[in-house]
């Protein structure tokens, strides 16, 4: 009998894998007995990683493609499919942030944020769900982050990507879920990241969020990981078109500064 957690004999493709969230959401996928094709730009840093999960003794394959160039993501689901004959599971992970204040904003970057953030994971969705239909089971699992539920200044085409990723999950979710396919977002708050190295480095930053946080800390990213691969099994099989904070609550609750005087 097949454990209800288990990826035995699954394909997943994960972008965005060779760092951080991604390399992690991989890891446990793959951990839980899929074959896991890692995609990103780099390629010597993808294949360092793949190596490194293959001594773990994980079926992880490198798939170095650059999300903004659509006949790619059209090419690697593709190969994917031809290899294995089947794609069980989309983690659409990568994307990109752009700081910009509004009046210092271009088209060139919300270009640039949308292409990567909205229009690969459209294609990618899009291309996995013919053969996700066809075998009548699928799992496809949009990242998004805490600002596709909330909003913040100065990233204004990144959190409209996210929305938009949010609204495209539940759309989808509509269109795929009578076909055997869920469709759900994971939105990640703040985690220990080599992404976030620059912000964690300020003084005050990390303890200041921390305390906003009612779990008074930054996330580990394999708890990210272990996330996404519950999301990936059949044990999921009912959530469907769900957008699921992984924030330790920070979205979901109003924490007063710890320094705050509650006798006043």
């Amino acid at each position: 009998m097949t454990h209800r957690f288990s990826l035995e004999g699954q394909v997943a493709i994960v972008t965005g894998a060779s760092r951080g969230l991604g390399y992690e959401m991989a890891r446990a996928i793959g951990e839980s007995g899929a074959k896991v094709y890692l995609t990103a730009r780099g390629v010597e840093r993808l294949e360092a990683v793949v190596a490194r999960l293959r001594d773990e003794g994980i079926d992880a394959v490198a798939l170095p493609f650059d999300l903004a160039d659509s006949q790619a993501c059209l090419a690697a689901v593709e190969e994917v499919t031809t290899a294995d004959g089947r794609l069980d599971i989309l983690v659409n992970n990568a994307g990109i942030n752009a700081w910009e204040p509004l009046h210092e904003a271009t088209v060139e970057t919300w270009d640039r944020v949308f292409r990567t953030n909205v229009n690969a994971t459209y294609l990618l969705c899009r291309e996995a769900a013919r053969h996700m239909r066809k075998a009548g089971y699928g799992r496809i699992i949009n990242i998004g982050s805490a600002l596709a539920v909330v909003g913040r200044e100065n990233v204004t085409a990144y959190t409209a990507s996210k929305h938009g990723v949010a609204g495209m999950t539940r759309a989808l979710a509509a269109e795929l879920g009578p076909d055997g396919v869920t469709v759900n977002m994971m939105a990640p708050g703040y985690f220990t990241t080599e992404i976030n190295e620059p912000i964690l480095a300020k003084p005050g930053y990390e303890r200041g969020v921390s305390n906003r946080i009612p779990l008074n800390r930054w996330g580990e990213p394999e708890e990210a990981g272990g996330v996404v691969a519950f999301m990936a099994s059949r044990a999921s099989g009912y959530m469907n078109g769900h957008v699921l904070t992984v924030d330790g609550g920070l979205t979901e609750t109003f924490v007063l500064p710890v320094d705050w005087d509650q006798s006043a």
